[in-house]
């Protein structure tokens, strides 16, 4: 038992004559090992723009609600008239009337 954990520690199995096999295996778990810390890399990129994307879409949308709110407050009527009165023109007290143009061509 000690001889062999001595060996394994020598690395013995790595320069013994049947090594190759031993050398597939060793060489197979370390591109198994590079492929999972590349995939999580990957996984790892992908999160942080998924972050970043909700950040900017949760922007976007108050921007919105925000110039929504604007053009509803500009399209009063109040607020219409009373940026008219400061040019001068005023609401009419007289409503407006249906003007019909009657072609000859009928």
């Amino acid at each position: 038992m000690k001889k062999n954990i001595y060996s394994i520690l020598r690395g013995r199995f790595l320069i013994s004559d049947d090594s190759f096999k031993n050398w597939r295996i060793i060489i197979f778990i370390s591109v198994l090992a590079i492929v999972m810390i590349a995939s999580s890399h990957s996984a790892d990129k992908k999160v942080y723009e998924i972050a970043r994307l909700t950040n900017e879409v949760k922007e976007l949308r108050s921007a919105f609600v925000d110039k929504r709110g604007k053009l509803m407050r500009l399209k009063k009527e109040s607020y219409v008239e009373t940026k008219m009165k400061k040019r001068g023109i005023e609401i009419s007290l007289n409503p407006p009337t249906k003007i019909i143009v009657k072609s000859n061509q009928e």
